[in-house]
């Protein structure tokens, strides 16, 4: 069951708010290695990012991370076999304390130096229902 207190200020709300502004305005490489680091970093692999990816925990989840399907298909669930999912994503949206992502794939081309790719697939979660988040390296992903 999610926390459902009725703050207008949650912590990482206000994190995926700093990560949502930097991915609008790509910035070069920072010497910070923390979800809110103030710029988006380039690196040896990547000169130019858009993206900080990060994984999401809920307060009961476990300790597993979130994850949701990488398809529109109302159909797909991550709980049955042969539907492909992933717990990594991009944040699209802030709202108060509700959060859109862009759920993020790992790149089908090896020989790529971005890790991932963007789908379709989008969810809005509550913040509130959050206990963690993760962030991963600063990367770009195409078309976002």
């Amino acid at each position: 069951m999610c926390n459902n207190v009725n703050e207008s200020k949650n912590c990482i709300s206000e994190i995926l708010k700093v990560i949502l502004v930097l991915q609008e305005n790509a910035c070069p490489d920072s010497c910070l290695d923390s979800c809110d680091r103030p710029m988006l970093g380039g690196g040896a692999n990547c000169l130019i990012c858009n993206t900080r990816p990060v994984m999401l925990y809920t307060c009961c989840g476990n300790g597993t991370p979130w994850s949701m399907p990488t398809t529109k298909d109302v159909t797909a669930s991550c709980s049955e076999t042969g539907t492909t999912c992933s717990s990594v994503f991009r944040v699209e949206k802030v709202e108060g304390n509700c959060c859109t992502f862009r759920v993020l794939q790992d790149n089908p081309d090896t020989t790529s130096l971005n890790p991932y790719v963007a789908t379709n697939s989008f969810f809005t979660i509550d913040c509130n229902c959050l206990c963690s988040i993760r962030c991963l390296s600063d990367t770009y992903i195409d078309c976002v």
